[in-house]
């Protein structure tokens, strides 16, 4: 199949999933996909209509600052009993099965921002022919994946990195990496040295290969539910602990990546809304998931 032929194909397999709803089962959750943004309600939007004082410049410079030792002292509080194993990776992402040429082709992955190896190490077990990078920002997040006892340097190297800043190149072979995944990683980074990530991340991925991203979306539960004094900038907050959270639009990722060379695949917001039956408790979470494609080289 042709570049076109196959991007044609994926554009119009990924207009039929747009504005389904499904069922999950996982966490009784509903979920549907699609290109809008979640309604508010009166009260959220009076809510964020009266937020709008933000954090002074001294702190803002503090957070940026230290952001590291905070992800450090996070992961020091919780080990690695925070996130949940994200075993739903491959069923939402199919192009980690469906990007191989051949039934036991050996696939080279990099997880941008690995955190303490709950994407890492359920791929790692579904799939013996991937062979992973994984990095993150925090030595102490790095430290317990290489204690876990899955951890093999045969299948996976991993190191210590701020994509920021530090050259991706000196562990990575440049156009090596057939996919990307940056899952939960974007948004905990300053919205205006975001572009560095992805223009790092860019150098070791192959020609026409994807990053897989999964961030929150804009007027996720989460946004909602920061308290006054936490906002940072436009959908930017600050956590208690002083780790930070961007809420993505689908309109600033997509201008992100392509400004930096990628070209769209998919990019959609993802609505669930997850139930708790036993306090009657429903939860409006959203999330935006793309794909974006590093092009082929030119002939």
């Amino acid at each position: 199949m042709c570049v076109k032929e196959s991007r044609m194909f994926q554009e119009k397999a990924s207009a039929n999933c747009l504005n389904t709803v499904t069922t999950s089962t996982e966490d009784d959750a509903f979920q549907k996909k699609g290109h809008s943004a979640r309604v508010l309600s009166p009260e959220e939007v009076e809510k964020l209509a009266k937020d709008q004082v933000l954090v002074s410049e001294f702190k803002q410079l503090k957070l940026e600052k230290e952001a590291q030792k905070n992800w450090d002292l996070f992961y020091k509080r919780n080990s690695t009993n925070f996130f949940k194993d994200r075993h739903w990776t491959t069923r939402e992402f199919q192009e980690l099965k469906a990007c191989r040429e051949f039934a036991d082709q050996k696939l080279t992955i990099l997880e941008a921002g690995c955190g303490v190896g709950n994407c890492l190490f359920p791929l790692l077990e579904e799939d013996l022919n991937i062979f992973a990078y994984a990095c993150d920002f925090s030595p102490r997040a790095v430290e317990y994946v290489k204690k876990n006892a899955l951890y093999s340097t045969e299948r996976c190297k991993v190191f210590q990195c701020d994509l920021t800043k530090d050259d991706l190149l000196d562990n990575i072979p440049a156009d090596s990496v057939d996919v990307v995944t940056l899952i939960f990683v974007l948004s905990a980074i300053h919205p205006d040295k975001m572009h560095l990530v992805l223009r790092n991340i860019y150098k070791v991925l192959k020609p026409g290969k994807c990053v897989l991203f999964r961030d929150y979306g804009l007027y996720d539960h989460a946004m909602l539910r920061f308290k006054s004094g936490s906002k940072l900038g436009e959908n930017f907050y600050v956590r208690q602990d002083g780790t930070r959270s961007y809420f993505f639009t689908e309109e600033f990722l997509s201008q992100l990546f392509k400004a930096e060379g990628y070209e769209q695949v998919v990019n959609e917001y993802v609505q669930r809304e997850t139930v708790n039956r036993k306090e009657d408790l429903r939860v409006p979470r959203v999330f935006l998931q793309s794909k974006f494609q590093k092009p082929f080289s030119e002939i």
